[in-house]
């Protein structure tokens, strides 16, 4: 979240950012938390004062005492019972404005880094890098639901029987592309100074709120009701929390995560043909890389992650385009956010198959995530994230991008993995 400092010291610039993020009420938000800033501050100096003021006359009851000043002492005993009150009801209103305070932080979205392309919508995104010729298949070319269906790698029927829509059941060949995948991901991340994690799949509230999924994202997310925890929509939130509460040394950074995990989302909203197939799924799976970065450098770690995920995608042999987010469409924690979509031949269209981002020291004010500089003082850190890969839309497109006659040809890279180079 965004800190007081920040909104109180630079309120200008974070109404103009809130505005570019499409709040008409940015004045407003920006006004309200001041005012509760204020009045916190005010009633933390009163309480303070009254508890003073009743220290020092339970000092003064008592020497009244030793010199058999009795109605002095007991006079002064009423005052401190007064000062008592006041301080109860000062201590009950702090809360009270302290809670208001962090609930309306809570409601704020990160301020948009000044390259972040005005905008409303996905149609404002600018396009900055694109790679590979698009494949031009054959009238006859399938889809890629259909193409699962003609080789029986995953299936969806039985998915819909065990749990619902959007879980589907893979299977021979489609578990083997699968795991291929995860493990191609899981070594290049290795490869590139990421250590792999094994992350917890379920979080509590506090890691909820720690990276910004809580309360903006509740509705998309499983809840196990009776013990307030989530299944996690993506290892980002397990694996940014491990430094929830955490005071790194300079020399500690950057720390560089990956892991792999299944993924979960509602995602609410309609199942029309543009989400058929592998498209848009309940549950599915990812591998994730995560930087805690120093706050000089992290837009250079920004950078080199793409970097990560386009050669990714490059090795897969899949013609993607790199956007840049316009500041309506970002993540609410996000500063500065990059989509990498492949193209999908048979659909003709582009699917998201990877966000990257940097939400500068937004995630970590939540999580109390520091670093003591040389000076030996404590600063908050910068914190960073990827997709590298998702899987489903990424099958996708090598299922309906490498169809051929005889079947669907597996991407060099990962016949080491498959142990085969076709699916028929």
């Amino acid at each position: 979240m965004l800190s007081i400092s920040t909104i109180v010291n630079n309120q200008e610039s974070t109404v103009a950012g809130l505005k570019k993020r499409g709040l008409a009420d940015a004045q407003a938000i920006t006004d309200q938390v001041i005012t509760l800033d204020r009045h916190r501050r005010e009633t933390q100096a009163e309480l303070d004062d009254t508890l003073a003021k009743s220290k020092n006359l339970s000092r003064q009851i008592g020497q009244l005492m030793k010199e058999g000043k009795r109605e002095e002492a007991e006079s002064t005993k009423e005052q401190t019972a007064e000062l008592k009150n006041s301080s109860k009801t000062l201590s009950e209103a702090l809360r009270g404005y302290e809670e208001q305070l962090q609930q309306a932080l809570y409601n704020i979205p990160n301020l948009p880094h000044p390259s972040v392309p005005e905008g409303k919508s996905a149609e404002d995104n600018e396009v900055v890098y694109e790679y590979g010729e698009l494949p031009k298949l054959s009238q006859e070319a399938l889809s890629h639901w259909e193409l699962i269906e003609k080789y029986d790698i995953i299936d969806f029927t039985l998915g819909n029987k065990i749990s619902g829509a959007g879980f589907p059941v893979y299977k021979g060949k489609g578990a083997q592309l699968q795991r291929a995948l995860v493990n191609f991901f899981l070594d290049e991340a290795r490869k590139a100074g990421y250590e792999e994690v094994q992350p917890p799949l379920l979080v509590n509230e506090d890691s909820g709120y720690g990276t910004g999924q809580l309360p903006d994202k509740e509705g998309q997310m499983y809840e196990v009701v009776d013990q307030k925890l989530y299944l996690i929509p993506t290892a980002e939130v397990p694996i940014t929390n491990l430094y929830r509460d955490v005071i790194l040394r300079e020399s500690d950074l950057p720390v560089k995560k990956s892991g792999y995990t299944p993924c979960f989302r509602r995602e609410a909203g309609s199942w029309g043909a543009h989400v058929r197939g592998l498209n848009r799924l309940h549950q599915f799976d990812k591998v994730e890389i995560v930087q805690i970065q120093h706050p000089h450098h992290s837009y250079t770690a920004l950078e080199e992650m793409a970097l990560h995920v386009r050669q990714l995608l490059e090795q897969l042999e899949l013609p993607y385009r790199v956007l840049k987010l316009c500041a309506g469409d970002m993540g609410f924690t996000s500063a500065l956010t990059y989509d990498m979509e492949v193209y999908s031949a048979a659909q003709q269209m582009w699917l998201e198959v990877s966000s990257v981002s940097n939400f500068e020291t937004y995630q970590a004010n939540r999580l109390k995530l520091r670093y003591k500089n040389q000076d030996n003082k404590t600063q908050l850190l910068h914190t960073l994230n990827g997709s590298a890969l998702a899987l489903p839309r990424i099958v996708a497109a090598i299922l309906e991008n490498n169809q051929q006659p005889e079947g669907v040809k597996v991407p060099k890279v990962l016949v080491p993995y498959t142990g085969f180079d076709t699916i028929s």
